[in-house]
């Protein structure tokens, strides 16, 4: 098999999700996700750690787009505003993995491992954003709020995106989530104000 065979680890992705679906995860080894793909041992580990990277490959790619995103607003723009830029900037890849990513949520949901990994991944997002909001000049906890409330937006879209029947993209459900947030805010904003407001006189 030629090393520089293209398509290596899009084929290695899918064979380890077809067998961690078919099998499950633990009970699936390196050596049967090469063999299902056509490859060797040795050529897995040139391109995974393990088995379990197999599921959180892109992790990086998601980060830089969204922070590039975060990055890239407009300076005058609201920090709420530049976290939901990161978001559209995010979403992009997953445009056409919807089915992939449906699979892959099964297979974490079922190891308690697997789910350890993904809160990681997302604390060490949130992360990010954060560092590049104070970046943007955004003090805390400021910068921290709004970069936990970026990821409560991307996990709730993430989830409504994978549910079955859904068709709307990931771009617009994190949207509508971020607006429910927005709606959120305002209304306890109004609802403090209206209660340090004086009373009228009879």
């Amino acid at each position: 098999m030629g090393r520089w065979e293209p398509n290596t680890r899009q084929r290695l992705a899918k064979a380890a999700l077809e067998l961690y679906s078919e099998r499950g995860y633990e009970q699936t080894t390196v050596a049967e996700i090469a063999r299902r793909a056509g490859l060797t041992e040795r050529t897995f580990f040139r391109h995974y750690a393990d088995k379990r990277e197999v599921l959180f490959d892109g992790s990086g790619e998601l980060r830089d787009l969204f922070v590039a995103g975060v990055s890239q607003a407009p300076g005058s723009a609201a920090p709420i505003d530049a976290m939901a830029a990161g978001l559209d900037a995010a979403a992009g890849p997953f445009t056409d993995r919807r089915t992939f990513a449906r699979q892959r949520q099964a297979v974490i949901g079922a190891n308690a491992e697997l789910r350890e990994r993904e809160l990681i991944k997302l604390a060490s997002l949130s992360a990010a954003v954060a560092e590049t909001l104070r970046g943007r000049g955004v003090p805390e906890p400021a910068a921290s709020l709004t970069a936990e409330a970026g990821m409560a937006v991307f996990r709730i879209g993430f989830e409504r995106w994978i549910a079955d029947g859904e068709e709307r993209t990931l771009a617009e459900l994190m949207r509508d989530s971020l607006h429910e947030l927005r709606t959120v805010i305002g209304a306890d904003r109004s609802a403090r104000e209206g209660a340090g407001s004086p009373s009228s006189p009879g």
